[in-house]
């Protein structure tokens, strides 16, 4: 019996050496540290059944008690039996891959051992299937709960599978004499043995999954380091300096040939291989960063006709491109090229995906730190234009007037003049205000102005009931009258007349002032919104910073649109979506009435 012992080992050896260099194989690695799907759980059945092979035909024949031949074994004489390690690989499947893997593999091994003969040929087949089965079960449970699989567990479990089959036998083989004296020879050695190079083989798999961890620390630790070093750019927004230096820390940081970084619509950097043609500020030169842009989804390329490059002698042959999004709108694209398809392996996918993900976070965040900016210019800009001293001095020599002749409007105007100032100053610290709010503040600024100004424009309200706790962005209605007047009536020839409607329609709020101003021309419609109107008479400063704000806070949702004449007025109409509180996620209602 310990004769049997050291040949055993030998043959345990020999499976430990397969699966070591198996261990080394990037294919072996990736099915072992996958969450298993049908392919690869076919994979696993294929692998582990040829380990139960290779222990058939390297086991040790036994005759009588005896040791009668070791070797590569293709045949068994029909009164011999066989010493082998098949188990080990059959339960170690078993556990990995769950019941699937443990009945495919314990078939095939099973199967094998039953056409090689000998006495206990059907006993070994059907223990084989059986340990498959349990193995499988057992490893799916413990999963299923929570745990590891632990050497000392799959240890365990290979012992028992063994000496399972030690039973099979006495109850199967005949004769049973023949059956109980090999297992008094056989059991102990093969139950040690197995139990040993499961240990071994275990170790072997730990390894690999200490491997991945390690990879994936890696990986955290570098997408940190680049999170950190592009972030300072990031807040700049996507534009040629920031995506360049961004593209260089990438280039540097991974093992990409090439990076570069478009917007929607054009190539903003490309750092690397193939930048003869890859050029900033040049259309999108590949079909695949147009289809990212188109889906959405992060594409992946491994041949250069995949990528689609209009340039046919382009380097590049393999390529990650990943979507990149703010508030859940496609903005651009990250995207990194490599010269040799082999060196987009999944790691550098899980770390290119991992960055485009991180970058998406940051541009969210300098967008929200954009319109933290836009509401304090907002404020500034209420300050200045709104709230200035020569519109204050006018008001105070007004109310300073009327003291003399109408004390009751004197003291009307008093409050109204207080009640602008208090609604400009609590409106420039909230991101969005109830309309009834917002209406305040219109109807006292035009109180005042009508007081310096009688007779000269008239307002109407067009107000649909039931709007007043409707929420809008500050500073949204009250310039677009203050621009009216001033800028819409004088010089023109017809009397003043403003109306200011509001409703809902398709589920939208809708703002439409309209004057009779003597209007705007074409071509300074053509920019009103779109950027600031370097003007001392201009509106532009205004308009442009209620369009960014809506387009910021409801993700362009929102519409600001103008329509004017020359000599016969302008309609300015904003449309915002109902029920939207923007991008920030915080009830702004009751921040507000807090």
């Amino acid at each position: 019996m310990f004769n049997l012992v050291p040949l055993m080992l030998e043959k345990v050896g020999i499976i430990v050496i397969v699966a070591f260099l198996f261990s080394q194989m990037k294919s072996f690695r990736k099915i072992i540290q996958n969450k298993h799907n049908t392919k690869e759980k076919v994979m696993l059945i294929f692998l582990f059944g040829a380990f139960g092979i290779i222990s058939n035909y390297t086991g040790v024949e036994i005759a009588q008690n005896t040791i009668a031949k070791t070797g590569w074994l293709s045949e068994i004489q029909p009164e011999n039996a066989l010493a082998n390690t098949r188990v080990m690989g059959i339960v170690i499947g078993g556990l990995l891959g769950g019941p699937m893997v443990g009945v495919g593999a314990g078939l095939i091994a099973g199967v094998h051992r039953y056409m090689l003969g000998g006495f206990t040929a059907f006993s070994c087949g059907i223990s084989t299937i059986i340990a498959g089965i349990v193995a499988g079960y057992l490893g799916r449970r413990r999963k299923q709960n929570g745990k590891k699989i632990t050497a000392t567990f799959a240890v365990l479990i290979g012992m028992i599978m063994e000496a399972l089959q030690m039973l099979i036998i006495l109850l199967t083989a005949k004769p049973y004499e023949q059956a109980w004296n090999l297992v008094q020879l056989i059991g102990f050695p093969m139950i040690f043995v197995n139990g040993f190079g499961t240990l071994l083989f275990m170790f072997i798999i730990q390894s690999i999954m200490r491997d991945e961890v390690r990879v994936r620390a890696n990986q955290t630790n570098r997408a940190f380091q680049i999170a950190d070093q592009t972030l300072p750019f990031f807040r700049q927004g996507l534009n040629t300096h920031s995506c360049k230096e961004i593209s260089e820390i990438m280039l540097e940081l991974t093992d990409a040939d090439a990076v570069a970084v478009t917007d929607d619509h054009q190539v903003l950097a490309h750092v690397g291989a193939a930048s003869d043609h890859h050029t900033p500020k040049a259309n999108l030169a590949t079909g695949l960063t147009k289809r990212a842009l188109e889906s959405g989804k992060i594409l992946v390329a491994k041949t250069k006709e995949e990528i689609f490059c209009f340039q046919s002698h382009c380097p590049l042959e393999a390529a990650i491109v990943l979507p990149l999004k703010v508030k859940n709108k496609i903005v651009g694209t990250l995207k990194m090229y490599y010269s040799q398809p082999e060196k987009l392996d999944k790691v550098q996918q899980q770390l290119a995906e991992g960055l485009g993900n991180l970058f998406s976070t940051q541009l969210e965040l300098a967008e929200a730190e954009r319109q933290t900016k836009l509401l304090r210019d907002a404020e500034i800009k209420a300050l200045q234009a709104q709230i200035h001293p020569h519109f204050l001095f006018n008001s105070i020599n007004t109310i300073s007037a009327l003291c003399r002749t109408d004390v009751d409007k004197a003291r009307k105007l008093l409050l109204e003049l207080g009640s602008f100032f208090r609604g400009n100053l609590q409106g420039a610290r909230q991101m969005l205000i109830p309309l009834e709010k917002e209406l305040e503040n219109v109807r006292s600024y035009i109180s005042l102005e009508q007081t310096r100004f009688p007779n000269k424009y008239f307002i109407t309200f067009q107000i649909e009931p039931n709007l007043n706790k409707v929420l809008i962005p500050p500073f949204t209605l009250q310039p677009l009258v203050e621009n009216a007047i001033h800028y819409g009536f004088p010089g023109s020839k017809n009397q003043g007349d403003i109306t200011i409607r509001i409703f809902t329609k398709d589920n939208k709020l809708h703002i439409i002032v309209v004057d009779n101003g003597k209007g705007i021309p074409e071509e300074r419609i053509r920019v009103l919104g779109k950027q600031v109107v370097n003007s001392k008479k201009g509106n532009g400063t205004a308009i442009f910073n209620i369009s960014e704000r809506l387009n910021g806070i409801y993700s362009g949702q929102a519409s600001l649109t103008i329509k004017s004449q020359v000599d016969f007025g302008t309609t300015i109409s904003i449309s915002i979506p109902l029920g939207s509180k923007g991008v920030f996620d915080r009830d702004v209602e009751s921040l507000y009435s807090g």
